[in-house]
């Protein structure tokens, strides 16, 4: 995933030489090599701005996130899974997207998976697999947001000016830290568009479908009674 990366940042690079980029890699406090082997990738490939965010202790996908992100310094800040599961030249799509519903410098494209729903990707997974996902989606219908098919796709570009309202406001540091972020840009007004994005499914995921699915039910919930009842707001100075 890596060196995919890169060499379609490379190529940006050479249509565009204003082009510019960072890489920033969250390493949440694992016990793998993973600061190893970015640190060889990067004296290997010197040509990459590569910069390596190391947590003494595991936050979360979405407190690992929410650091990446504040760290960011560039002018367009993508969150993308490192499991390569999203085809990472689709970026393209999303930036020319992004510049299409920016307002007042203010946007988020979403990378969706919703074209996928009838196709083996998701027809051939577990029967109670596909009941929790379509339970999850009810839910988030109810409690959450409205209007965005794909809300946990690892794959989304902000406005630098979005992610300086989003990230610094977050609370939920689990999964369903999408929600919460997703609906901080709607209670913002910021344009949200979905673009389809290509994707296949990665063994080896570290969710447990019924543990996990029941923690994200009550995070879901606890997040809209905080919002409706106004215990966390959105404070556009942080």
């Amino acid at each position: 995933m890596l060196k995919e990366t890169v060499d379609f940042l490379e190529s940006q690079k050479r249509i565009d030489s204003t082009n510019s980029y960072e890489i920033i890699i969250v390493d949440d406090g694992s016990r793998d090599n993973t600061i190893d082997v970015v640190l060889k990738f990067a004296k290997d490939v010197p040509e990459a701005d590569i910069r390596i965010l190391a947590l003494d202790k595991n936050r979360g996908k979405g407190g690992a996130v929410t650091q990446g992100m504040l760290c960011a310094r560039g002018q367009l800040c993508l969150m993308v899974d490192a499991d390569g599961a999203t085809q990472f030249s689709d970026l393209s799509q999303l930036l020319r997207e992004i510049d299409r519903i920016k307002d007042e410098d203010k946007a988020v494209v979403i990378g969706s998976r919703s074209h996928l729903v009838t196709t083996d990707a998701v027809v051939k997974r577990s029967f109670i697999r596909n009941l929790l996902m379509r339970g999850f989606h009810l839910l988030v219908y109810i409690f959450g947001i409205r209007g965005i098919e794909d809300t946990q796709c690892g794959f989304k570009l902000f406005t630098r000016k979005s992610a300086q309202i989003i990230f610094p406001n977050m609370h939920v540091e689990r999964w369903i830290f999408d929600i919460e972020c997703l609906m901080i840009a709607q209670i913002q007004k910021m344009p949200i568009s979905e673009i389809q994005v290509t994707w296949h499914e990665i063994d080896g995921s570290k969710v447990n479908l019924m543990v996990d699915s029941m923690k994200m039910a009550i995070d879901l919930l606890l997040i809209r009674l905080n919002y409706v009842f106004g215990f966390w707001t959105v404070n556009t100075r942080k």
